[in-house]
This record gives structure tokens, C-alpha cells and sequence, in this order.
């Protein structure tokens, strides 16, 4: 599938000045990419991304960026024939034990799932948010690979450039 429209992060300070690195996923390892790849986590709604990056405890300090994007080869995860062709259910999609996985077999499931998806041409995927409070509605995409291609558009919205200062 092709996304096109407005995507959110909300970022830990720390990372403010590098919106498009993905490195502190790649240094710790998310649901949906192992440690040692990068990834950006987005969401579809401004609530979203805010829940996202602040799952553990009380509101931490958040810088909160807009991407105009035009991506394609996105996985939807939506699809249920799409994840029974590459064997993953929605439960397993959302196995709150994944960081118990990780730790315990080297990889969670969704981990090996990414890796599987980027080896099939895929640059992201479309997943329902997992964070607490989310609802059905609440979308992220995650992208693992970004950039370079004729047919993609992700700019970072910072007209007035403070995030260069």
C-alpha cells in the first residue's frame, strides 16, 4: 500500500535534532524492529504518538514533530488475509511479552517479522497502536527504510527551522 498525508513523532529530547536517524530505536530495539536497525515510529494522529513514546510511567519530556509523507510499499497489517499469508495473527501482533521474547530468545516474533517484511521489499509497516489507552483507530506506521526513493516524500514540518538552533 502508499501512505500519503501527515505522520507524527514524538520524540525523546535527546533525538530532537536528528528527526529522520532512528537510532534510538536501533539502539534498543522495538516491537517491530530488533536491535541494530533503525526505525522511525510514527502515528496517524498527534494522541497517538504521544502515547507511544511515553508508555512507562508519568509524561516525560517530549518534542513532538509533523511529517508531510508520501511512502509506498507499506504492509498493512490491517489486512487479516495479508498477515495469514505471512503467518502472524493480530494477537501475535500484539503479544504485550514481546520485550520478555527479545530478551529471552534474542528476537520477539514482530521483531523477526520486520526482518522478514524488509527482506520481501517492504519499507514499512501499518499496525494498529498497542500503547495503553489506544483505541482500534490509533495507527502507526513504521518505517525501515526512508529516504532516497523517486517516489517518496517524508519532510519534516519545521518552517520556522528551531529544530536546527
Amino acid at each position: 500500500m502508499r501512505y500519503r498525508g501527515t505522520l507524527y513523532r514524538a520524540l525523546n529530547p535527546v533525538y530532537a535534532r536528528e528527526p529522520l536517524s532512528g537510532q534510538g530505536a536501533a539502539l534498543y530495539g522495538g516491537r517491530f524492529n530488533p536491535r541494530g536497525m533503525a526505525a522511525l515510529y510514527l502515528s496517524l494522529a498527534v494522541t497517538t504518538a504521544l502515547r507511544e513514546a511515553n508508555q512507562a510511567g508519568s509524561l516525560q519530556p517530549t518534542t513532538l514533530v509533523s511529517y508531510d509523507a508520501d511512502i509506498d510499499a507499506i504492509f498493512d497489517s490491517r489486512d487479516e488475509a495479508g498477515l495469514a499469508r505471512i503467518g502472524l495473527s493480530r494477537e501475535a501482533l500484539a503479544d504485550a511479552g514481546w520485550r520478555d521474547r527479545m530478551r529471552q530468545d534474542g528476537q520477539a516474533p514482530t521483531q523477526e517479522l520486520a526482518l522478514t517484511l524488509v527482506a520481501d521489499g517492504y519499507r514499512g509497516l501499518m499496525v494498529r497502536s498497542f500503547a495503553a489507552g489506544s483505541k482500534a483507530e490509533d495507527i502507526n506506521l513504521v518505517l525501515w527504510r526512508w529516504g532516497g526513493a523517486v517516489l517518496e516524500r517524508r519532510t519534516l514540518i519545521d518552517d520556522e527551522g528551531r529544530l536546527s538552533r
